[in-house]
């Protein structure tokens, strides 16, 4: 028999015996957004609340994080997500989320992947037309509602966390003396907004690495010029990333976004908590009135589609439900293993 042959009869259950899979996984994208959902082989953490998970995966169990996020498993923009019992009485499941630099409060693209997931999976029962679930996220509790015909998905959306505005027009100041204004808002996480004709940076996949540095600068001189403060959760008040916007290309959708968050992450997807902050910004500045919609492009040229649902008071904050809708797949099954005499087997990190 020749080594092709050989090849073509390779037994992968004898392999895979002798190198145990450690850590299962379910690879999804949603809007060419990765999103790599843990199955099996999380830690086991006694905890009374997801903010209280995500603090002690932070203090005692990081290197997981990194073993699954980072190279040669990972990479510099990859994201993922992990399931645990629910916290509420009323909801399903709660989530955690990991990138890069640590664990996200809030990420609308894995929400909408994981209620898509939900579904396929049987983790909620089916029900036509309509399937509601409720999930805790470190910032709060969402419903995610995926529309069921004749016993197929067609659609994805979820209702946020309250979301607000926390300033409009603001001016900043960059390292080389130029004044910038932005805007500063809340859709379960911080961002800061910016017109991208302001910083002369195109929305273009080309200019990948202008908008990391760029998004990096203003992110880091608006944490060192301003405090972020979330009403309830001291866990919650950080910058999480730069929001750029601009006219989409494509005249049937609104505008586009391109969000540089984490540790220089770009977002593939139209970043479901920054459509959310941004309809916060609109519905301030009465360019977007409850139940109207406006779709949102990214950098892929994938969209979501936000809109306010409601209307509440969050704190001092006047705030909006906001109504976020996209869609996700699965791409790919993985079982990652671990080698003690491996030099990485927790992971580096090269851009």
């Amino acid at each position: 028999m020749s080594t092709y042959q050989n090849i073509q009869n390779t037994d992968f259950n004898t392999i895979k015996q002798e190198f145990a899979p450690k850590i299962k996984t379910i690879d999804m994208h949603t809007g060419g957004e990765p999103l790599r959902v843990v199955i099996e082989g999380a830690p086991k953490i006694e905890a009374k609340s997801v903010l209280e998970y995500r603090q002690k995966m932070l203090a005692e169990h990081d290197d997981f994080r990194k073993k699954i996020m980072w190279e040669p498993r990972g990479h510099a923009d990859m994201y993922g997500l992990i399931l645990l019992p629910p916290e509420r009485p009323d909801s399903d499941f709660g989530v955690l989320f990991l990138h890069n630099e640590g664990y996200s409060t809030m990420c609308g693209h894995a929400t909408i992947a994981i209620a898509k997931l939900a579904i396929m999976l049987g983790w909620v029962e089916k029900q036509e037309p309509l399937t509601k679930m409720k999930i805790d996220a470190p910032c709060g509790q969402l419903e995610a509602f995926v529309e069921v015909e004749k016993d197929k998905i067609r659609s994805v959306y979820f209702h946020n966390v309250p979301s607000f505005v926390v300033g409009l027009d603001q001016i900043l100041e960059l390292s080389n003396g130029q004044k910038l204004r932005y805007d500063l808002a809340y859709g379960g996480a911080f961002y800061v907004y910016v017109n991208a004709k302001d910083v002369s940076i195109e929305l273009i996949p080309e200019n990948y690495r202008r908008l990391i540095d760029k998004g990096m600068e203003i992110k880091h001189a608006v944490m060192q010029q301003r405090r972020i403060e979330h009403p309830f959760e001291a866990d919650l008040s950080f910058l999480y990333g730069t929001i750029f916007i601009d006219e989409s290309p494509n005249p049937n959708y609104h505008s586009r976004n391109v969000c540089i968050f984490a540790d220089g992450e770009v977002d593939r997807s139209a970043t479901g908590s920054g459509v959310s902050g941004r309809a916060a910004i609109h519905f301030a500045r009465k360019e977007l009135a409850i139940g109207q919609h406006i779709e949102i492009e990214s950098i892929t040229g994938s969209t979501m589609t936000v809109s306010v649902q409601t209307i509440t008071q969050f704190g001092k904050h006047p705030a909006i439900i906001p109504r976020v809708s996209g869609d996700a797949w699965i791409h790919g099954f993985s079982e990652f293993t671990f080698d003690e005499n491996d030099l990485f087997e927790n992971g580096f990190f090269l851009r």
